[in-house]
Formats: structure tokens, sequence, C-alpha cells
């Protein structure tokens, strides 16, 4: 049998971990698509059917990822649950694509199925309520659609998902007890101390500075006047590439170096 990889080792390995804590798996992640309802539910009440979505879209994707990621490697709170977990005749990189598979691809599937279909009836529900005689039909029709799964504010959120879900993933290793209060302080830090940082660069190399976002622009004020600051091209691509791939490459494969440290 292979030491790295099996098959059936790991189906048995995946099956065990999510019968054994239905709550922290399937419990949370019912719980999650209830509050993405509520959530989609009270925006569209107060501000309407798009930035019900966008929130909607956001908070239970990247939040939702987030929170029952910090779930997943959640073995390690106490010592006898760690040791026990180390100590299952399955490889570590089985482990890793356990908790990967549960965070990462089952959660993000489930969330975008539940999204969608309930998206879809509001927006259906919307249409069929209003009235195909009025002057403002036409109108009023095509102000209300399904949010695009594959629109540009989609793929604006998915590097934060990947980003902080593999933050998730590897602070659940680092810090053993309470690895959700933890991850979330330490990127809080770092958020801020890239701004900072990045702030102060600006201000040093600039007058005037009304806006710096990281390492993208800098907005300066010319008497009445503000002019922005870009990259070059090729620069730009460049980071922007990092952040929506090499940096979520890095966090989710610590996890993986983590567990074989872990179990040496």
């Amino acid at each position: 049998m292979n030491d790295i990889f099996n098959i059936k080792r790991f189906a048995r390995l995946l099956k065990k971990t999510i019968m054994e804590r239905p709550i922290q798996n399937v419990g949370v992640t019912v719980l999650l698509l209830i509050l993405s309802f509520i959530l989609y539910v009270v925006a569209k009440k107060i501000f309407g059917f798009e930035p019900a979505q966008n929130l909607t879209f956001f908070w239970g994707l990247v939040g939702g990822s987030f929170f029952l990621a910090s779930f997943v490697f959640g073995y390690f709170s106490t010592n006898a649950s760690g040791s026990s977990y180390l100590t299952l005749p399955v490889s570590f990189l089985e482990k890793w694509l356990c908790g990967v598979l549960i965070a990462g691809v089952f959660y993000l599937l489930i969330f975008l199925s539940f999204f969608h279909l309930m998206d879809v009836i509001f927006v259906a529900a919307y249409h069929n309520s209003l009235d195909p005689t009025s002057l403002f039909y036409k109108q009023q029709y095509e102000s209300v659609y399904t949010f695009d799964l594959n629109g540009i504010i989609a793929w604006r959120v998915y590097p934060i998902y990947l980003v902080l879900t593999g933050s998730m993933l590897t602070g659940g290793l680092y810090f053993n007890k309470i690895s959700f209060v933890k991850t979330g302080i330490t990127i809080c830090i770092a958020v801020l101390a890239i701004f900072g940082l990045n702030w102060l660069i600006a201000t040093f190399l600039f007058n005037n500075v009304n806006d710096a976002s990281p390492y993208d622009h800098v907005t300066l004020v010319v008497g009445k006047e503000k002019a922005t600051l870009i990259l070059p091209p090729k620069i730009d691509n460049l980071f922007h590439t990092g952040v929506a791939f090499i940096l979520p490459a890095i966090l989710w494969l610590l996890p993986l170096l983590r567990l074989r440290e872990k179990e040496f």
C-alpha cells in the first residue's frame, strides 16, 4: 500500500472526518447557509437586490469558508485529540487533502449552488410580481438580474476567499487553541501593517497624498484636482497575479508542511 496516498484509505478518512464531527462540518455548513439566506433577505429589503447579492456572496463565501476552516484542523485544541489525530494510520498528505476538500472544495460548491438557487428564486419572484402592463415594466424587469458567478464582482471575491481560507487553514495548525480568534487578529495586524507601511512610503515619496492603496496606486491632490499614479502594466500584472495565485498557493500549502512537521 502506498504510504503517501491511497484512494481507499483517503476515502475512509474523509468519511470518518465528516461523520465523526457532524456538528462542526455538516451543522456549521447548514448554519452558514441559513445565515446567508437571512442576510440576503434583510439586505434586499434595506438596500435592494444588487447590494444584497454582493453582500451575501462576499460574506457567505469568504466569511463562511473562513469560519468553517477554523474547525478543519481543530483536533489540536487539546493534547489528547491532537495526539489521537496524529496517530491515525493515514499520511499527512491525506489529512491535508481532507481539510482542503471540506473547507476549500465542498463548501465552495455547496455555497455557490445554494446562493445561485436562492438568487434565481428571489429574482424570478420579483419579475413575476411586476405588472406587464406598466409603462415601467421593461425598466423594472431589467433592473434586477441574477448575480453572475463569473462576473467582475465574483472574480474580485474569489482571491480574497482563497487568501483568507488558506490563512485560516494555516492558522488552525500554528495556533492550536482559539485559532479562529488568533488567526483573525493576525490577519488584521498584517493588513494594518501593510496599509500603514504603504502610506508611510507614499507620504515619504510624494506630497499631498490623498489615497494610497497598497502597492497598487497613489492618489495625489494637485491644487483643486486629484491625480492618480498607477504601477506600470507589467509590474501591476505581476503584483495582482502574486496576490491572486502565488500568495493563496503558499497559504494552502503551508498546512501540508505543518502537518508533516507535527508528525515528526
